[in-house]
């Protein structure tokens, strides 16, 4: 479960494919990244993406997503480039409008399912749209106006608010398993 840049970007494509192929907004890109983590927590206990996430003045973003798509991560060395283009005119898009679902190895039928899903409710909606229904308490009561900076926002808070009903108990099973990969990695 350690943070996976190749499984962002195929989670930024799918996105991208189901937008027709054509670039996305980045702005609007983060919130329906941050939404899906959401929405797979919800459904499964676990987020899409391990990673950090925080409240930003324009809503909650997955950080470490967010720093590959402004390039602050070598994506060559990692499969991000492989999958998406680098940040241009607030868009990001698919490195080859060929890709198709197929090539995205990195994510389970559970992903896709949560995929579609946040993709059904939200690709509608435009960068803007997306920032004022984040930040509204009544969708999502984690994210906490930070002003020009950030602020984290603790996983079991995200949660809480999804209606994990044994928080601590989830977020020591996460972090267990987490545990678990680095053993693995070093062996």
């Amino acid at each position: 479960m350690p943070y996976d840049p190749r499984k962002a970007a195929q989670t930024i494509a799918y996105l991208a494919i189901k937008n027709g192929a054509k670039p996305l907004n980045v702005v609007k890109t983060v919130k329906l990244v941050y939404l899906a983590d959401r929405e797979s927590m919800a459904q499964f206990g676990f987020p899409i993406q391990d990673e950090p996430r925080v409240s930003m003045k324009h809503g909650p973003v997955n950080s470490r997503t967010y720093a590959f798509i402004n390039g602050e991560h070598c994506a060559d060395s990692n499969g991000w480039s492989q999958f998406l283009t680098d940040r241009a005119d607030h868009q990001i898009g698919l490195a080859n409008t060929n890709i198709t679902v197929d090539d995205l190895d990195e994510l389970s039928d559970a992903d896709i399912g949560v995929l579609d899903k946040v993709w059904n409710d939200f690709g509608h909606m435009n960068q803007w749209q997306l920032v004022d229904w984040t930040h509204s308490k009544d969708n999502v009561p984690e994210w906490e106006d930070p002003g020009d900076t950030s602020t984290e926002i603790p996983i079991e808070r995200m949660m809480h608010h999804v209606g994990i009903q044994n928080v601590s108990a989830q977020a020591e099973l996460i972090d267990s398993l987490k545990s678990a990969q680095r053993v693995l990695e070093n062996l």
